[in-house]
């Protein structure tokens, strides 16, 4: 029996934990009815649990401080599903209430269960009851009832509560009452507690064998009919933001969908979780709140489908046909930047930057213009975005599905119509695109044409300025100069190409120069030249 977990006792529980999930995840899997019956719950955990394990296995912390720390961390980035986001918080919990240098005891167990389960619930923006949000309670208050015992007894206490908690969730969630099943994510957490008095007491599991659950699909249709049959996509990301700007990603995604569950790691890195139907708007909020990566979309349909559901054809629309239908419309300033887009086959608005603002009405006019029934719109600048959006809103009034990504800069641009995919369903090419769009830092290089206060101190008329993001970070006397500067900042944080776009008042040969500082200073990365004749910015620069 164990008084306090050490290193060797976290490790040895982030084993049985995985250990145990694998092996009840058909089970839970079976048993997944709420939010959707998309028979993931189990699967979701369990890779989660791996995430966090693969990550406390690349270090060697001293104390189980650290490594608690570390299974959080790896939870967080690697959570799968709502499930998975919640279990992940319950890991963060344990970690808040074991301070360095110290072993998880039992009154620290109970602390952690209190700080798990509040983390779990400020996580869903509506919480329900009869989930593993109650059971995350429920392990809690047990545990905090017996926190002056030793470690054995604050588990077993724990455990035991979390699984009489799941023997009560159908009679807290009328969905789980008519499917006759428990919920998934409470089981789920009532293993990993089990895994947890385990290895503490050093005695058998009390969790009956994993068993297949006979499900009536019927029965669970009707019971995603009355939970989230409104939203068809499970869209997930991580993302890198402030707490201000996940503050209001919040309140966006909630009027978006349902299923809203956000958590960070603590150093301005989040998991977003959300159901929805319109797929490009929750990444574009998330494009707005920060930088979303790592995009995964999965289409409820489908994994009903896949379930063998009766039905499940008729219930939800076919998979759409290849892209001979779709078009992307994207704006550009400049005769080269057009010519670029265009040899891709988009179809060009012209303006920008120097050139006047296209209108709302030209770009309706293009989209229109494609015949297409489904287009992807790229507005390459950020004051250009509501001009797209307000473009995008008429168009589907008149029966077009219309995406927009959120492109801030050409590069942004290019960027997207590089992993354009024809082949790929619509939603998924818009993912697609805007992770791309998303992913690419860019800058510019612009002179100024009066005094001003800057991010970067005094500039005054006739200055070079550097922008990266719309910020200026760098003012100097030449553009090759402030150039080379400005890319070897970008390529601080890394990179693997770099796109160079030429404009139309940029001096003789700056493409060449830039290239040839590139090969010699960072081999490692490749570099493309374009002559865009953009006005106002002698460069504009992308790293992907």
């Amino acid at each position: 029996m164990l008084r306090a977990l050490d290193p060797t006792g976290v490790r040895g529980w982030c084993a049985a934990v995985v250990e145990a999930l694998a092996a009840h995840q058909q089970e839970i899997d079976d048993l997944n009815v709420y939010p959707v019956p998309d028979g993931d719950t189990g699967t979701n955990l369990a890779l989660t649990a791996q995430a966090a394990a693969t990550t406390l296995g690349s270090a060697e912390p001293p104390d189980a401080a650290g490594c608690l720390a570390l299974l959080a961390r790896g939870a967080v980035l690697g959570a799968r599903g709502n499930s998975g986001v919640i279990l992940s918080q319950i890991l963060r919990g344990l970690a808040d209430a074991c301070p360095a240098g110290t072993l998880l005891d039992g009154a620290a167990l109970a602390a952690g269960l209190e700080r798990a389960a509040e983390l779990a619930y400020a996580a869903v923006a509506e919480p329900v009851e009869g989930t593993i949000l109650s059971v995350a309670r429920a392990a809690a208050l047990a545990a905090g009832a017996v926190r002056d015992a030793d470690l054995c007894a604050v588990a077993e206490a724990a455990a035991q509560a979390a699984t009489q908690a799941v023997a009560r969730t159908p009679s807290q969630l009328p969905e789980l009452a008519r499917a006759g099943v428990v919920d998934a994510g409470g089981r789920g957490l009532a293993v990993v507690l089990e895994a947890l008095r385990t290895v503490v007491s050093g005695r058998p599991g009390n969790l009956p064998a994993p068993r297949r659950v006979a499900r009536d699909r019927q029965v669970l249709e009707a019971a995603r009919e009355t939970g989230s049959a409104t939203y068809g996509y499970e869209v997930q990301y991580l993302l890198a933001a402030t707490e201000d700007a996940v503050a209001r990603l919040r309140l966006e995604l909630a009027e978006l969908g349902d299923s809203v569950v956000v958590v960070g790691t603590g150093d301005g890195l989040w998991n977003v979780h959300v159901h929805v139907n319109d797929v490009g708007a929750a990444v574009e909020s998330g494009v707005e709140a920060g930088r979303p990566f790592r995009i995964t979309v999965t289409r409820f349909a489908d994994q009903h489908a896949a379930a063998g559901g009766p039905g499940a054809d008729a219930a939800e629309p076919a998979a759409e046909p290849p892209h001979a239908g779709s078009a992307i419309v994207a704006m550009a300033p400049g005769e080269g930047l057009s010519h670029l887009f265009e040899a891709e086959g988009v179809v060009v608005v012209a303006g920008g930057p120097g050139e006047g603002s296209p209108s709302t009405g030209s770009v309706l006019a293009a989209i229109a213009g494609t015949g297409a029934a489904r287009v992807v719109v790229l507005p390459n600048d950020g004051n250009l975005t509501a001009v797209a959006g307000a473009a995008a809103e008429q168009a589907r009034s008149d029966g077009v599905r219309v995406a927009v990504v959120p492109s801030r800069s050409p590069v942004q641009g290019l960027a997207a119509v590089a992993v354009h995919d024809a082949a790929r369903r619509f939603d998924d090419d818009v993912i697609a695109m805007a992770e791309a769009a998303a992913a690419t830092r860019y800058a510019g290089i612009t002179v100024a044409v009066r005094n001003a206060i800057t991010m970067a101190g005094q500039c005054t008329a006739g200055d070079v300025l550097g922008l990266v993001e719309g910020d200026v970070v760098l003012i100097g006397q030449s553009v090759e100069a402030v150039s080379r500067e400005l890319t070897d900042r970008l390529l601080v944080t890394g990179g693997e190409l770099v796109t160079l776009i030429v404009g139309a008042d940029a001096p003789a040969g700056l493409g060449e120069a830039l290239e040839r500082h590139l090969v010699a200073t960072h081999p490692e990365v490749d570099v493309v030249v374009y002559d865009g004749g953009q006005p106002l910015y002698p460069l504009l620069l992308g790293v992907e």
